[in-house]
């Protein structure tokens, strides 16, 4: 299974990759907005880890460019965020992702909640 972490916190990728490779899932990760778009379009990740808060193109920017791709609009997409929960968590609603991580994560933490979306139901 293949995650895409979109995040422009270098620390955050390497935390994310850290626990996700140790819960034997591939990792690709993407520091923008735009260049998450391009990997999610050529990789076709099972999931992608998104943040809400990045310089630039913002995640709920780039979520909206996912879903108007026919080619990742299905792609699941987790929100990380350091904001407040309960504020994100209706943004997040409203903008129907997979789920909702804050930040700080612990690395096993993540990957626990990324294998439960992938399991089969």
């Amino acid at each position: 299974m293949k995650v895409l972490v979109i995040d422009d916190e270098q620390d955050i990728r390497l935390v994310a990759q850290v626990g996700l490779r140790a819960a034997g899932l591939d990792v690709v990760t993407a520091a923008t907005g735009d260049e998450g778009i391009r990997k999610a379009r050529d990789g076709q990740p099972d999931v992608v880890l998104l943040d809400v808060m990045m310089a630039g193109m913002d995640g709920y920017a780039v979520f909206d460019a996912l879903r108007l791709d026919a080619a990742t609009a299905a792609i699941p997409v987790i929100f990380l965020t350091a904001s407040n929960p309960g504020a994100t968590d209706t943004q997040r609603r409203t903008a129907g992702a997979a789920g909702f991580i804050n930040k700080p994560f612990a690395p096993r933490e993540l990957a626990d909640q990324v294998l439960a979306l992938l399991r089969p139901r």
